[in-house]
């Protein structure tokens, strides 16, 4: 697949081989940016509005000005998929940073944000969904404005690179025994038919589809509590699940090779992935 990255500054779409990258990019030098990750099914972009809503947060609370509107840019990132042709399952991966500029740790002056953006194919992980999956637990040592989906990602790359090392899918972060999130997702516990998960805090990350699955949540008529649980919490839970645009709803199985529940994918989390699949008009997994 041929991938044209968006290089916002010059508003232009190029094939990703004839792009040059500023060499002092303060995104490079610094982590000065943010980004976002949209789901693409099928050709078609999945919570495309939440993306760019929490983009333009982002970029708001590490003070980068954005040289463009919400309707320009998602006019943009509607056309880098109908450039690429792309009718399977996918991601966008969107990036914005402060700009290129001599090295200096203040923000410089009369610098353009630039953006890139570029596709990718993702197949679906269908049988970590129908099967769940492994994760460890890991301290929970990133800064204190998790909210910000900046570029500053070394603690979460160790992490989820500890998670690999150990066989298992993800690493659920905690502070001190106080659950967080997830190197690259957002967790949640199911006890007695009640879903938990860490309220949406400057701890965490607001994820897209963490909000979908509230409104699912609602909609079955279950209890969704904005409240932090413990990793001894967690081996007592009836289910544990994840979510994020890349995994879906993801049922956790095992965590520290110690077993959830029954050790299968729980009930609940099976009908909220199926809202989940409703919601995004993809098809049904198998079961």
């Amino acid at each position: 697949m041929s991938i044209y990255p968006i290089m916002m500054s010059q508003t232009n779409f190029i094939h990703r081989d004839s792009l040059h990258y500023p060499f002092e990019e303060r995104g490079s030098q610094f982590g000065d940016g943010v980004y976002e990750v949209i789901r693409v099914y099928n050709g078609n972009y999945y919570l495309l509005e939440e993306h760019v809503n929490r983009l333009f947060r982002s970029a708001e609370a590490i003070k980068i000005d954005l040289p463009f509107t919400k309707e320009t840019l998602t006019d943009l990132l509607l056309t880098l998929v109908e450039k690429n042709s792309m009718t399977t399952d996918g991601k966008v991966y969107l990036q914005v940073t402060r700009g290129a500029a001599p090295r200096d740790h203040v923000f410089p002056e009369n610098t353009h944000a630039n953006i890139y953006a570029y596709v990718q194919d993702l197949p679906r992980k269908l049988e970590n969904l129908e099967n769940g999956v492994c994760t460890i637990t890991q301290p929970d040592v990133r800064w204190e404005n998790c909210y910000i989906k900046s570029l500053n990602l070394l603690p979460n790359v160790l992490a989820k690179q500890a998670a690999k090392e150990a066989g298992c899918y993800e690493a659920i972060l905690h502070k001190d025994g106080l659950v967080t999130e997830c190197s690259s997702s957002n967790v949640f516990m199911v006890k007695d038919n009640k879903i938990y998960t860490f309220p949406a805090t400057k701890r965490i990350l607001h994820g897209c589809v963490r909000m979908r699955v509230q409104q699912f949540a609602a909609d079955l008529n279950l209890l969704f509590i904005e409240e932090g649980f413990t990793t001894e919490d967690i081996l007592l839970a009836d289910e544990l699940f994840l979510s994020s645009t890349t995994s879906e709803i993801m049922p956790i199985i095992q965590v520290d090779g110690q077993q959830i529940g029954d050790g299968k994918p729980g009930k609940i989390t099976k009908q909220l992935q199926q809202a989940y699949e409703a919601d995004a008009n993809i098809a049904q997994m198998q079961n």
